[in-house]
This record gives C-alpha cells, structure tokens and sequence, in this order.
C-alpha cells in the first residue's frame, strides 16, 4: 500500500514553538489518507550533535525514524515521530505535554491535571492530519475525487488503537500519559470519562487519529519505553497509586493494555545512574502484582538488546533499529 510521508510544523498554540513531526501515514487507492488500524507515535529525545558516528546522526532524524517505525508495524498502520518542540542546548523539553518540566526538561512530577499530554497529542495529530488533507486535496484538485470527504469510503465502526513509544527522554511523555491514563479510573463515577466505547465525535468525523483527549486516552493499547533514562529519578513510574489506577482502568473497562520495557546496558548498567534501573524493576513488580488481578488482560514484557556488550551511545540509537515492537 502506498504511503504519504512528510514532516511537518505544528504549534499547540498560537505564537508557540512547533513540533517537529515527522510522519508515514497509508494511503487509499484512491490516494487519500487511509484509515489505519493503529497509529504509533514515537517521542524522540535530547540531541546529539558532531558525534562522528554516521548510525547515531541517522537515528537521529525524525523522517528516517518514521519510515523505520512504519516497516516495524502489522498490519495497515501508521508511524508518526514527535520532537520536542523546545531543547535547552542539546536537552529536549516537553513542556507543553509534561507541564512539570524543569529548565532542561527533566520531570519534577506526573500530573493528570487537565490531561495536558492527552489533549496535547490529539491537538498535534489532528492539525497534522488537516494539513496533510489540504496538501493532498490541492493536488487533486483538477480530479473530480478531489472534493470527496477523504475519510467518505472508508468508514467503520471502531477508531484505529493507540501506540505510544517513547525513546530516552521521551519517556517522559510517556509516564506522563501513564498518570493520565490512570486518573480516569481514579476520578469520581460522577465526573470519570467513559473509555470504554469510542466517542460520537471521533466516530462520525475523524476516523483517523483520535480527535480529543478522551478519545487519545480510550484508544491507547501499548506503551513501549525504549531505552529511557533520566539525570534525575522519573525515567519510569513507580507511584503506587498510578499503578493502581492503570490496573483499575483494565479491570472496569474491556480494554486491553499492554507494557513493553526495552532496554540497553547504556541505560539499564549504568553504574552513575542506579536509579534508572530500579525504577524499572520497580514499575515491572506493581504492574506484576496487579496484573494477576487481570485476566490477561494487562500483557507486560521486557526486552534487553546488546546484553553483554560495553555501554556505549552507539548501542543507545541501535535499539531503534533493532526493538521488536510486535
């Protein structure tokens, strides 16, 4: 199936600093945009720039990554790669998807106030989309089909799942939408959101990407941490009451959700970072726990890549070529 591939600017408000998203999104035969069965959208993290190594400065850049991501899916999926839409030097800064943020991007907290990441990824895919949609339909323009709903022939009931990666600092995004993802089943019955069906608004116009905070949220089926790490604690979520909300979540909803931890020595032997390594173990033990509880439902694995092998930053970009996401 043909793709459309591009990278594009996207601002979250007015007069703020774009995201750099890169993306590989299926076409129809007709060659508009194709309703996927998932999308994967993988947040990238801080810069590396005049290592010298050609691998690092390749795995570097968002298009590469997006085409890579897309050969590493089933099915007919679609492969989004976000940068951070501020860095401080070489350091990524998710500010405005992890309110929490310092100076230099690191976490001080996880905090679902306001679904900030959730509303945040919605704003980001759906303006893409509306772009992409534009740039397709002015080139069709002269073609009849050129003025056809682009979504019109490919309706069906259920909006394509969620997948969402986060690489090194990335995983910030990653916990954060965790903690929000958790505080739906945390909330009052009163006030929660329903996540178990899909909403009307998702359902009758954008079949494409999820178009709300809710629908971001109801629709995600994977969280993959690839090689994440931090200066600081945070790299993974070993709150207990989060946990709890996650396995509430599977439990009172026929969702299912799955956990893959990835990692390298650079991240997961790192001498000067204990830390980063019992925060894994930590957060694989309460997911454990409560996974008992599930059913099967709540899938969780960890995969180690280079095992044996001296740290290095080389091996820290190679996961990206090598993880098994299926």
């Amino acid at each position: 199936m043909d793709r459309w591939t591009g990278v594009l600017h996207v601002p979250l408000s007015r007069g703020g600093p774009p995201f750099r998203v890169a993306a590989s999104l299926i076409l129809s035969p007709d060659k508009t945009l194709a309703v996927p069965c998932a999308n994967a959208i993988l947040f990238t993290g801080d810069r590396v720039r005049g290592s010298g190594e050609p691998a690092i400065e390749r795995l570097s850049d968002a298009a590469y990554l997006a085409g890579l991501l897309d050969r590493k899916l089933t099915g007919e999926a679609n492969a989004w790669v976000v940068d951070a839409a501020c860095f401080a030097g070489p350091f990524a800064v998710y500010r405005e998807l992890v309110p929490s943020v310092n100076a230099v991007g690191d976490p001080k907290r996880y905090d679902a106030s306001g679904f900030r990441a959730a509303a945040g990824v919605a704003n980001i895919l759906t303006h893409c989309v509306r772009e992409i949609q534009n740039m397709i339909t002015r080139a069709t323009m002269k073609d009849s089909a050129g003025n056809q709903d682009p979504t019109a022939s490919m309706l069906s009931f259920y909006p394509p799942r969620t997948i969402i990666l986060g690489f090194s600092k990335g995983g910030v995004v990653v916990n954060q939408l965790v903690t929000e993802l958790a505080c739906l089943s945390l909330e009052p019955t009163k006030k929660s959101v329903d996540v178990s069906q899909p909403t009307r608004t998702l359902l009758t116009h954008n079949l494409l990407v999820p178009a709300s905070a809710s629908d971001v949220l109801s629709s995600i089926s994977e969280f993959h941490y690839v090689d994440v790490g931090l200066n600081c604690a945070g790299a993974y979520i070993t709150d207990h009451a989060v946990i709890k909300g996650i396995i509430n979540y599977v439990l009172h909803t026929s969702k299912n959700l799955r956990f893959v931890l990835h990692g390298t020595p650079r991240q997961w032997s790192d001498p000067n970072r204990s830390w980063i390594l019992m925060e894994k173990d930590t957060m694989m033990r309460l997911l454990q726990n409560g996974a008992q509880k599930c059913e099967g439902r709540l899938v969780l694995s960890e995969k180690r890549y280079f095992d044996g092998k001296p740290r290095s930053l080389l091996m820290h970009f190679e996961i990206l070529e090598v993880m098994d996401i299926c």
